[in-house]
């Protein structure tokens, strides 16, 4: 079996740490390149033998440097468009966690996977469900697909009892272990909406066939609906070493230590429409998507800026979906005709919702 060399961008976060668990117990694996944000890497490059490791920097010079087979991108944010990029154009597997690279990149991303000839491989759970639900067919059987939310924290709870929430709350996220960012964006329901912009570009279905549905327990990661009535469904327990193995080893689907689902002790298996009136930052991404243009990387910079400001106790948490909502309402939307356009939408973004934040007027 021929090993396959794996760049992991993000190295110590939450999918990070949890894909060096799967790299380690395959022996078809090997990683050739780590990166982190901020975090030292010398000792977890030593671990492993890497030798190519960096904290910072070019992405794409690290990229360029260790030649991967798969470059398993699970940066956080917008900045992690530039190696999705370099990944894409050059056709080399991309196993795509960073949700808002593909989500800001848009049409220039399809564009340079098209001219790589190359596959995105999800690693989100729910993608990564619609992916395994969607093999074997093609879209013109497909009637729709429903992507499932936890609801998050606040599952429930009304808009006017969510005033006043604290960090602490929105962290504590029910059913799924992650990063600060990622988290916040489950508690209002923004996570979710980047995800419908995420599926329409990689699956190619318009948004009018992208439905949410919350469901508490997270057993079910996503559902594909087809036209002869049938809606095939992938389930199993809460734990991202799932959707990364299948990502990392496909189409192989290596073995996890994960256990399967047990149905004699008994599963629930609930779900409810969202509540886009407590949670308006699932209304606020679809309305960018269907918008199109730099509407969604307008969107995805407005909420990295004020999920920022709101762990840093600058900010309430209902005024996460005000700061979008105004940010929206002010740019252009222009499509992007280059990289540097859709760098110079992404930081007016950021400045008008910046100024908003800082203003307090949010």
């Amino acid at each position: 079996m021929p090993v396959k060399r794996v760049a992991l961008l993000g190295a110590t976060g939450s999918i990070g740490r949890q894909a060096i668990e799967i790299v380690e117990a395959h022996p078809g694996l090997e990683l050739c390149a780590l990166a982190t944000g901020t975090s030292p890497v010398d000792e977890l490059a030593a671990r492993h033998g890497v030798a190519h490791a960096q904290v910072g920097g070019d992405l794409t010079e690290l990229l360029e440097r260790s030649q991967p087979d798969v470059v398993l991108n699970a940066v956080v944010g917008f900045a992690g468009l530039a190696a999705t990029m370099w990944t894409l154009e050059r056709g080399i597997d991309l196993a795509l966690a960073n949700k808002e690279s593909l989500v800001a990149g848009g049409e220039l991303a399809l564009a340079a996977l098209k001219r790589g000839a190359g596959r995105i491989l999800p690693v989100d759970s729910e993608h990564s469900a619609v992916f395994q639900c969607l093999e074997g067919h093609t879209l013109d059987q497909v009637h729709s697909i429903v992507l499932t939310a936890s609801g998050g924290p606040f599952r429930g709870r009304t808009r006017a009892s969510l005033e006043g929430v604290t960090r602490e709350q929105a962290l504590a996220h029910p059913t799924w272990s992650m990063g600060p960012k990622i988290t916040i964006d489950s508690a209002t329901l923004a996570n979710k909406g980047l995800e419908v912009i995420e599926a329409h570009y990689l699956f190619g279905v318009p948004y009018s066939q992208i439905d949410v549905t919350v469901h508490p327990t997270s057993i079910v990661h996503s559902l594909v609906r087809y036209r002869d009535g049938a809606t095939l469904a992938h389930l199993g327990y809460p734990d991202m070493r799932v959707p990364i193995s299948y990502a990392l080893t496909y189409p192989e689907r290596a073995a996890t230590p994960i256990r399967p689902l047990d149905f004699a002790s008994g599963l629930t298996l609930e779900f409810a429409a969202p509540d886009l009136d407590a949670f308006p930052m699932l209304a606020h991404a679809r309305a960018a998507g269907e918008r199109g243009g730099t509407a969604p990387a307008a969107f995805n910079a407005a909420n990295e800026v004020a999920v920022a400001a709101f762990l840093d106790g600058r900010l309430d948490f209902l005024a996460i979906a005000d700061t979008a909502e105004h940010v929206l309402a002010t740019v252009s939307g222009a499509p992007a005709r280059d990289l540097d356009d859709l760098y110079a939408a992404d930081a007016e973004a950021r400045r008008i919702a910046a100024a908003l934040v800082g203003a307090g007027a949010a």
